[in-house]
Parts: structure tokens; sequence; C-alpha cells
């Protein structure tokens, strides 16, 4: 079965963006090292990724503007105004936690939580994402949109593996 895993970046204070939604601060302590290492690794064993609109939007205004960064991924936008989907490219009102019970029954690889916080927190608290990889920035904002916000319930978990490159912290977890 298709494992669900929440990949993502922080700041050191845990916040996903700044105040005004940016994320120019994602980058390791020296300028133009690679800061994409686990990346890499990582999206090898996974065909699908899902999103909340504002991740999306950041995504095609601010990271990637005129080419859609996972071309080769089925990119699931979860949005309450849906737009024109297309092959891989697919925008749906579908509730979070069904959208991905039902992705975890069809054939594939692994499932990509990317964001945004809302959707992060749903999936929490209906314990579905099972491998949860942190890339801790060093960097601390002060404020903005914090990726962990209140739980109504507590997620035991098991480190897997550490990694630091170029400051950056990874850090993988898995629910025990």
């Amino acid at each position: 079965m298709r494992r669900v895993i929440l990949f993502i970046a922080m700041s050191l204070d845990g916040y996903i963006a700044d105040l005004n939604g940016g994320t120019g601060w994602l980058e390791g302590e020296a300028p133009g090292e690679n800061d994409m290492v686990s990346y890499e690794e990582f999206v090898q064993n996974v065909d699908t990724v899902v999103m909340g609109a504002n991740t999306y939007r950041q995504l095609v205004t601010e990271l990637s503007p005129g080419e859609w960064v996972y071309p080769a991924l089925t990119s699931y936008i979860v949005t309450h105004v849906p737009e024109q989907s297309t092959d891989r490219l697919i925008f749906t009102d579908e509730h979070p936690c069904r959208l991905i019970n039902r992705l975890k029954n069809e054939a594939g690889k692994d499932i990509w939580i990317c964001g945004g916080a809302a959707i992060v927190k749903q999936l929490m608290e209906a314990d579905l994402i099972e491998r949860y990889i942190i890339n801790v920035i060093p960097t601390i904002l002060g404020g903005g949109i914090r990726l962990f916000d209140t739980l109504e319930k507590e997620i035991r978990l098991k480190l897997i593996k550490t990694r630091s490159y170029n400051g950056i912290t990874d850090l993988v977890y898995e629910r025990r």
C-alpha cells in the first residue's frame, strides 16, 4: 500500500511561511549550495503530490512562475474554488482525508503531502500521515504560518533518521 508522507521545510521556530506568506528564507547557510539534497532522494519514490490552494498559488507565483514545478507527478490541489484540471494537475474540493484514503487504495508510489498547514492538520488528526520528513531551515522567523497548530490528540513518533547539510537539518519520523 502507498505511504502518506509529509515532506516540508520549516524555520527553526516552526513556521512554513513568513508573516506575509512568503518563503524567500528557504535556503541554507551558504548561498549557491545544493539545498535540495533530501528532496532529490525523496521524490524518486513519489508519484503523487497533494497540497492546498495557498501552497499552489505560492508555487506558481513565487517559487516557480511560468512553469509547473512538479510536471512528472500527479498533483492534487485541494480548493473550494476549483480551476480547470489537466491530466497531471487536478483541482478538487474533495475533503483531504477522503482524497488521501482514495489515493492510498490506488496503485502507485508514495503520496507526498506538500502543504499547507490546514491540510496537514486535518490529515494528522485523522492519523493519515505515516512519515514526517521535516527540513529545518537555519532561520528564525519570529512569526508567520505555523506548521503544527493545536491538535485534538497527541501523536507519538519514532525518530528514523537525521542528516545535516548547508545548515539544514532533516528530521525523519514515523508514527509509532
